[in-house]
């Protein structure tokens, strides 16, 4: 059957009779045998995994690049029977495909005809270009900072010799936190632990991490701050070679310490903390080793002490007992010369007694009669005394004083003649016929 051929003239140039016409599915063939065609061996292909998204046994993703001409993306389909593949590989390299991790990819082009869309079929990947961005990546991280002046800023702040009050940033769900709070408890000194409950992965990681991290470190009441985690693939611990959290652990006042559980890599936040501990658990034992290692000093400078003084008195009392003995001895020797000198001069007391009572007794007769003859010539000399006797008693002081009189002397004894010999303030006793009193001199009057 013919068709009918119409003149409608349309600007349009109309279809090259030379030119096949297509339809959709048979373009969309086409274009999968050009590709099979011109990459039949595969390709590679590098950039940064953006959009991960695990739809059942299978994972899906853009592989973007940013360029000065603007953003160019592929998509990506990695297949459960490639990831089977894949594992261990990915796995022995401890790599685990996320978003923002660039990576160089093997695959097969495919032109998906139900949605017009051009992919690449993953079936391989280069983690050694993987690794060697992260280190990269790391490397410009330490040399911003070292040109900064903050890669050993924390390492030179000094750690309390018993760091019990103790900051923690980490997952509060996570075993990295119950392993630490489970060392330090098993320790048996009586750690304050203030915890900040943190994303260790994923995107908000880097934000609440490095967060908390300032957060602890305007704590006036802590003795360190402590940043945990497990385990991980060396894209999840990517996370702390972030510049942020190595920034806010560098400019901490507190000491930071590091237990980010992996033994192998040192990441960035490793580099700058104060010290970095291979796991969670190793980091609960170096600050009850620290505790520990302060009691032994001081049980050790107590026992010395102790050691010191016992000497110490020991030495004492031998001394005191060499001094006892030597004043025993002296004393012993002192008595024996005093009382041979005692003895001695009894004898001459003896001796001397004698002649001084026989000459005492011829002495006494001779005033015997002497006496004998005394009452006679005693007598106008008694009616002198007598008269003397009066005079003294109407002298007397004492009936001066009787009469309201009063003595002044100063404080050494002597009696005060005269005013001008007193100075202000000068203490003087005064005698009355009962009692003294002691006043001070305010003012004189000559």
């Amino acid at each position: 059957m013919s068709q009918p051929s119409f003149d409608l003239e349309l600007d349009e140039p109309r279809d090259d009779a030379g030119l096949p016409t297509f339809s959709v599915r048979e373009l969309a063939e086409a274009i999968n045998g050009a590709l099979r065609r011109s990459f039949s061996d595969g390709v590679w292909v590098r950039g940064e995994i953006q959009g991960w998204n695990v739809r059942g046994p299978h994972a899906y993703f853009r592989l973007a690049e940013e360029t000065e001409d603007g953003k160019a993306s592929l998509n990506i389909q990695f297949f459960a029977p490639a990831q089977v593949k894949l594992k261990p590989l990915l796995m022995k390299h401890r790599l685990r495909l996320a978003d923002g991790l660039k990576v160089r990819i093997f695959g097969h082009l495919d032109y998906f005809a139900p949605s017009g869309q051009l992919g690449l079929k993953m079936s391989g990947i280069d983690p050694r270009f993987t690794l060697g961005e992260l280190a990269m990546q790391r490397d410009e991280v330490v040399r911003r900072l070292v040109a900064a002046g903050h890669y050993d800023r924390n390492k030179q702040l000094v750690i309390a010799a018993t760091p019990l009050r103790v900051g923690v940033v980490a997952s509060s769900s996570s075993a990295a936190w119950a392993d630490f709070v489970h060392e330090l408890e098993r320790s048996g000194f009586a750690f304050v632990l203030r915890l900040v409950d943190v994303r260790v992965q994923g995107e908000r990681a880097v934000a609440e991490v490095s967060a908390a991290l300032r957060t602890l470190g305007r704590a006036s009441d802590l003795d360190v701050v402590v940043l945990i985690r497990g385990g991980g693939s060396r894209t999840e611990l990517a996370t702390f070679d972030h510049e942020t959290i190595a920034t806010a652990i560098a400019t901490s006042p507190i000491p930071v310490l590091t237990g980010l559980g992996h033994e192998i890599d040192r990441s960035v936040a490793d580099e700058v903390a104060h010290s970095a501990l291979k796991t969670p658990t190793a980091c609960a034992a170096a600050l009850a080793e620290r505790v520990l290692a302060f009691r032994e000093c001081c049980e050790q400078a107590w026992s010395s002490i102790g050691h010191r003084a016992r000497r110490s008195v020991a030495l004492a009392e031998g001394n005191v007992g060499d001094v006892a003995r030597s004043i025993r001895h002296q004393v012993v020797a002192s008595v024996e010369r005093a009382d041979a000198r005692l003895v001695q001069r009894a004898r001459g007391v003896r001796v001397g007694a004698n002649q001084v009572v026989q000459r005492a007794d011829a002495q006494l007769r001779s005033a015997s009669g002497a006496l004998s003859r005394v009452p006679a010539r005693l007598e106008p000399e008694l009616r002198h005394l007598t008269a003397v006797a009066e005079r003294l008693r109407l002298l007397d002081p004492a009936n001066t004083l009787a009469r309201g009189y009063s003595i002044a002397r100063t404080a050494n004894g002597r009696a005060v003649l005269d005013a001008a010999v007193l100075q202000v303030g000068d203490a003087i006793v005064t005698t009355f016929a009962k009692g003294t009193a002691t006043t001070r001199v305010e003012e004189t009057t000559p």
